[in-house]
């Protein structure tokens, strides 16, 4: 099918980012996700680096030449002294500001991807394991919108913050300890126990900070499938039910945020202690020492420069960094390496990580399919022999024992009771899912057997959502087209298929759509349509492709897919697509009757039954005198 696998281009990011669990089966902690993060990054680092090293100049030297300044020049009467003591401590701001300047662009250049890298993981993770079998992780969404945009901010902002405050802190002690073996003494000891508190905290917060993200999840994971079946809710009379579940997670969430806001008060403790102690020692210390000879007037106002200007600020704001986007760094980088760390033979291929269908389909089993191989069909007969298939061992099959020869050039129409998995249907026949028994033949071959480009340029399936992309209506037309397809060629499919004059309307095949979700759902049916009708595929399958279209335009659409050289699958929405149609696959649940209308109204008493609903109004497309309605099996 089209387009049916990611670009090639997207999968070197993926195949980075796949983590695999450690020979114990556990997941790999946070700290080596970061470092797969950074590894391919090394060069930009190093440069931001070098640079906050140089940023750090001023405040290695501020103390030593504020203290010269005084002692040398001021107190010592030669005031031009002085001047030029400051003057070198303005020369090392100036260099601290161009230091910084210069440090962002190489930043830029490390967390600006990190979010597609992100995303391309926790995706491929969660679609492998859906393909595996396990239960689909509506978690998921929460990982995609929240964790993933917050990791990419905390790295960003600890990467710009806390290497500079870092440094600054080192150089503030080593330029005291410099300056004032005895000052540096005074300091010391505060800070030490300042450094055991923060420790203490920083495990607290991470327990804490990990509650906090768990009970999102479980928030998010418990409230999407209620959210989804609020009708079905109602129509059960399950809302106490629903209420006290989504109660209950919310309350753990409100829990977990309170005993993270208050293990956070403990930060400003720290700061009391490691930063205003030692800056009340000195000062009640700074009296006796100066009149015994053992600090000099300078020194004390070097080491309150570098304890004001350098320590208390450097302090504060890593303490305050440290115990919140540390500690949210930590916490959620664990958390997303636990849920992207795959089995070794788990990982996904790079040629085709994901089965995506570029139309956008709105169903979540587009899974990867089969691995391919290298075969090429003799023709496209499509064959299904005892296929099957369930969604988990113990479930119902949705297709069982189905026994079904599509020739080449036939009209096939699917119909049958919404939710009976005609949907589905399409995906097996198309290689887009597995199926848990049996084969689908093309052209003779498995799918599995038929190399991937042949397959996927051979089949086109086009789901209820339309996928139009950002880009020129003719990118959009032309997109499963090859190479130096004319112009004239997308004009006639757009025509034949009844979207020409939606084309006119957006300005012709030049025209920008800049904001696909303008357009309406019918729209967005119809450049899908003719994106289809011009491309070489042989089968084509619509899936209720049409259904956001009036009759008229349907039965245009269809009228032309039927002319169109190859086969065509219908999943019907209308009885007029089963009436056009030269056969009809009806879907009941236990099996699968193909016929004609006319012989499976004698025969089968589901598609009677389907047949005594509809009104006497005449549809388009259908025989004169034929009692058709545009009433929807669904």
């Amino acid at each position: 099918m089209p387009g049916s696998a990611v670009t090639p281009a997207s999968a070197p990011l993926t195949a980075a980012l796949v983590l695999r669990l450690g020979e114990d089966g556990h997941p790999p902690g946070g700290f080596r996700l970061l470092l797969a993060l950074l590894r391919p990054r090394r060069r930009p680092l190093a440069f931001a680096l070098a640079w906050a090293l140089v940023e750090a100049v001023p405040g290695l030297l501020s103390g030593l030449l504020i203290a010269g300044a005084i002692d040398d020049g001021f107190l010592a009467g030669r005031p031009g002294t002085g001047l030029a003591w400051l003057g070198l401590l303005a020369i090392a701001m100036l260099l601290k500001t161009a230091a910084t300047r210069l440090m962002f662009p190489h930043l830029a250049a490390v967390v600006e991807p990190l979010r597609d890298d992100l995303v391309r993981a926790v995706v491929t993770a969660t679609v492998t394991r859906a393909a595996r079998g396990d239960r689909p992780d509506t978690a998921a969404v929460s990982r995609l919108t929240g964790q993933v945009e917050t990791l990419r901010n905390l790295v960003s902002a600890l990467l710009r913050t806390t290497h500079g405050l870092g440094i600054s802190l080192i150089a503030a002690l080593a330029g005291l300890l410099v300056l004032s073996p005895l000052a540096a003494a005074i300091v010391a000891g505060p800070v030490l126990v300042a450094v055991a508190v923060c420790v203490w905290l920083l495990r607290v917060l991470l327990v804490r900070q990990r509650r906090l993200i768990l009970a999102d999840e479980t928030l998010t994971a418990e409230a999407t499938p209620i959210l989804e079946g609020t009708r079905d809710i109602a129509a059960c009379g399950a809302r106490e039910q629903a209420y006290a579940t989504v109660r209950a997670a919310v309350d753990a969430h409100a829990a977990a945020t309170h005993a993270l806001a208050r293990a956070g008060v403990f930060r400003r403790l720290i700061v009391a202690i490691g930063a205003h102690l030692p800056l009340l020692g000195l000062v009640i210390a700074a009296e006796p020492l100066t009149r015994q000879g053992h600090l000099s007037v300078g020194e004390v106002v070097g080491a309150v420069t570098y304890l004001v200007t350098g320590l208390q600020p450097a302090l504060q704001s890593l303490t305050g960094i440290l115990s919140s986007w540390g500690v949210a760094l930590a916490v959620t980088l664990r958390r997303i390496a636990e849920t992207i760390a795959m089995p070794a033979d788990d990982t996904p291929s790079a040629a085709a990580p994901f089965g995506v269908a570029p139309f956008g389909t709105a169903h979540p089993a587009d899974v990867p399919a089969p691995p391919f191989g290298t075969g090429s069909p003799a023709g496209c007969e499509l064959r299904a022999k005892g296929l099957g298939f369930a969604y988990a061992p113990q479930a119902t099959p949705v297709v069982h024992d189905l026994d079904l020869v599509v020739p080449e050039g036939d009209h096939l129409t699917v119909v049958g009771p919404s939710g009976i998995g005609k949907s589905t249907l399409s995906l097996l026949l198309t290689g887009l899912r597995r199926p848990t028994r049996g084969e689908i033949l093309l052209g003779g071959l498995p799918l599995e057997a038929i190399a991937e480009r042949g397959l996927r340029s051979m089949m086109a399936l086009v789901p209820q959502e339309a996928y139009v992309f950002a880009g020129t209506v003719r990118e959009n037309l032309g997109y499963l087209c090859p190479a130096g397809t004319v112009d004239a060629w997308l004009r006639e499919a757009a025509d034949r298929v009844g979207a020409w004059a939606l084309v006119e309307r957006l300005g012709g095949l030049n025209a920008e759509i800049d904001e696909p979700g303008a357009l309406s759902a019918g729209e967005r049916q119809l450049i899908a349509l003719a994106r289809t009708y011009a491309s070489p595929a042989r089968l084509v399958v619509l899936d209720e492709a049409t259904c956001h279209l009036d009759p008229a335009a349907e039965a245009k659409a269809e009228n032309a897919f039927a002319a169109r050289p190859g086969t065509l699958i219908v999943i019907a929405h209308r009885i007029s697509s089963a009436i056009r149609a030269r056969r009809i696959l009806l879907m009941d649940g236990t099996a699968a009757h193909t016929g004609t209308h006319a012989d499976l109204l004698t025969r089968s008493p589901l598609y009677a039954d389907l047949v005594g609903h509809w009104t006497n109004d005449q549809a388009p497309g259908a025989r004169p005198g034929h009692p058709l309605s545009t009433r929807r099996f669904s």
